[in-house]
């Protein structure tokens, strides 16, 4: 079993603190069937990184919060992706998450330098909302662990000036954007899903994103479905047969020519 990243430095009154849909996709992405995926998909050559056939796997997560997934994967690149040479980016709308998610890739760096084993190269936290920021056809993998809950309406996005302080109702907005998924608890995750095609890498380009039972997630499959034979899909991790809308399960999106 893969140590899990250290986030006892992160403040949980105003970042998403790791739970359930955390863990799951610890245990998703270093399952032994996902980590055969994604070796396929990222299989380096033998002529080495410099090849021109397989540049270093661009990873990003959206939606950061304490970087634990992402720091997860950044130190355990090699075990989980076939190969050392990742570069790896996150992005929230949280600034305070992008802070906590660059301190956690930290703390893991250090872990297995200490141990003398290798680890991805970090790019850096962007304070952006979704995958604004990203170029077209950039991003080799993809996370996102989306607010999921079903709510009335979704909270307004922070403001893009910068606080030294917050107030208790500034913390309340903050981690409600963790959480609070509008109508369905799909209104954000759909505008992430229509900014795949875009996104992802042509060659290689794959997602992971969770969802909750009240999200439907055969509708989804359906969705992605339909965009054609160029697009395929199927559940990588699943919380188990449990009653209520909390029964997760992620999706690995994937170009499938």
């Amino acid at each position: 079993m893969l140590p899990t990243p250290s986030t006892s430095h992160v403040p949980y009154e105003r970042v998403y603190e790791p739970a359930e849909d955390s863990f799951l996709f610890l245990d998703t992405l270093s399952s032994e069937s996902e980590k055969t995926f994604l070796q396929n998909c990222f299989r380096q050559p033998p002529e080495g990184p410099t090849s021109k056939d397989s540049p270093s796997p661009f990873v990003v997560e959206v939606g950061t919060g304490s970087g634990v997934v992402l720091s997860f994967l950044h130190a355990h690149a090699e075990n989980i992706l076939g190969r050392r040479d990742i570069l790896t980016a996150g992005v929230d709308v949280n600034r305070f998450a992008c802070k906590a998610t660059a301190e956690t890739v930290g703390v893991g760096e250090l872990e297995q330098d200490a141990q003398a084993l290798s680890h991805g190269f970090y790019l850096g936290n962007i304070l952006g909302d979704l995958t604004g920021f990203i170029k077209p056809g950039q991003v080799d993998l993809l996370i996102f662990n989306p607010p999921y809950v079903p709510t009335s309406e979704l909270p307004p996005l922070p403001d893009e000036e910068a606080k030294t302080a917050t107030t208790y109702e500034d913390d309340s907005r903050l981690l409600s954007l963790s959480y609070a998924g509008g109508i369905d608890g799909m209104e954000t995750t759909n505008r992430l899903l229509q900014s795949l095609p875009e996104v992802l890498s042509c060659s290689r380009g794959c997602a992971y994103i969770l969802l909750c039972a009240q999200n439907q997630p055969e509708k989804v499959k359906d969705q992605i479905k339909s965009w054609g034979s160029a697009w395929a899909v199927e559940t990588a991790g699943t919380t188990g047969k449990k009653g209520g809308w909390e029964n997760l399960q992620i999706l690995r999106i994937w170009r499938a020519q």
